[in-house]
């Protein structure tokens, strides 16, 4: 499961359309969703418009493990931080996916660090 966590982290990092769009349909299933407290979107296409509207919010900014994975049951959980390249973390939060046949059928994001509004 570590493996395929680094692969997601690894496409919502990918700023190459084409790139991204390759990684998405290695690591997630055909109907895959993903939903959190700002997105709920189905299939690949959606899922390639939330992340690409994520790397616009926050042009430059890379997502990272920040802690172990735990897995069972075809299923992963991990904590993950947002944030400058060279800088602290901005905003934290951990997924929950479920794994069906080797790849995301379903993630299921929470946000415990959100920047206040400006």
């Amino acid at each position: 499961m570590n493996e395929l966590v680094a692969q997601y982290l690894e496409v919502w990092n990918t700023t190459d359309a084409v790139a991204r769009r390759t990684g998405i349909e290695a690591v997630f299933t055909s109907g895959a969703t993903y939903v959190d407290p700002l997105a709920a979107v189905a299939g690949h296409d959606q899922l390639d418009a939330a992340i690409a509207g994520v790397q616009a919010q926050f042009p430059g900014w890379v997502f990272t493990l920040a802690g172990p994975v735990d897995a069972h049951h075809n299923q992963v959980r991990f904590t993950w931080e947002l944030g400058p390249a060279d800088g602290p973390a901005v905003v934290v939060g951990f997924d929950v996916a479920v794994i069906e046949g080797g790849r995301i059928a379903n993630v299921y994001g929470f946000l415990d660090k959100v920047p206040a509004a400006a």
